[in-house]
């Protein structure tokens, strides 16, 4: 385990890329994304009740048993394994959020005035979060540090915006797949944590359509964990 663990620090800890001035520029990350085996991130029929489709809570089920899940949760205990040391690099280090519409509300919440997500009046970011979707709305302030900003723009363009408000942090790429795809065609993502879960789906939305030999543009690497998933990490 110790190995594991010792390999996945230099893992995920790649050399920062520096400015034409010799600062150090900030990372944009991916943490805890599970796919199933079949490549798929959601299930079919997402909703305000089934946020993630008919695929359910079965893609992140690995992370509630750690103790990091434990402590989202506000609970005791948890396993301190593998899967807690990688489901642990989520937080530090990061400044912004980029997320797709897909993922602060159920399909049609643009319709909606009133939604504020799905995390309650204290979301899990307490930090500038941004929202990417075509209709954009004025900024919501919410409890414990988070503000989400609603942009109409591309992920080149909205990764700036984030870089601005994380203020030498690094930014992480919150979800969607859908999103994520086109981050990663942008050639935008430096370091991605994905975790494939031992399911299938069959159906829904999958991560890897049209992104064929982007393994080339990383060095991975491969964990196995006791609890049966499977921790990739790439890093460039």
């Amino acid at each position: 385990m110790a190995d594991v663990i010792s390999r996945q620090d230099r893992s995920t800890s790649p050399t920062r890329p520096t400015s034409l001035e010799g600062a150090a520029v900030s990372l944009v990350r991916v943490h805890n994304f599970s796919i199933s085996l079949d490549g798929f991130a959601t299930g079919e029929g997402q909703a305000l009740d089934t946020p993630f489709g008919h695929a359910g809570h079965r893609l992140h089920e690995w992370m509630f048993g750690t103790r990091f899940g434990r402590e989202m949760f506000g609970e005791p205990g948890g396993t301190e394994g593998v899967d807690h040391v990688m489901a642990t690099r989520h937080g530090p280090g990061i400044g912004a959020e980029i997320m797709g519409a897909g993922k602060f509300g159920p399909p049609g919440w643009q319709d909606d005035p009133e939604w504020r997500g799905w995390w309650g009046d204290n979301p899990p970011f307490h930090m500038p979060t941004y929202v990417l979707t075509h209709r954009p709305r004025p900024p919501l302030e919410m409890e414990g540090g988070t503000t989400f900003h609603f942009l109409d723009a591309a992920p080149a363009e909205a990764l700036e915006v984030a870089r601005d408000a994380a203020a030498g942090q690094d930014v992480r790429i919150g979800g969607g797949p859908t999103m994520m795809r086109a981050f990663l065609a942008a050639g935008l993502i430096d370091q991605m944590h994905i975790v494939q879960v031992p399911i299938l789906l069959g159906r829904g939305v999958r991560l890897w359509d049209g992104l064929e030999a982007l393994e080339q543009q990383y060095d991975v690497e491969v964990f196995l964990s006791p609890s049966g998933v499977t921790h990739l990490t790439f890093t460039r």
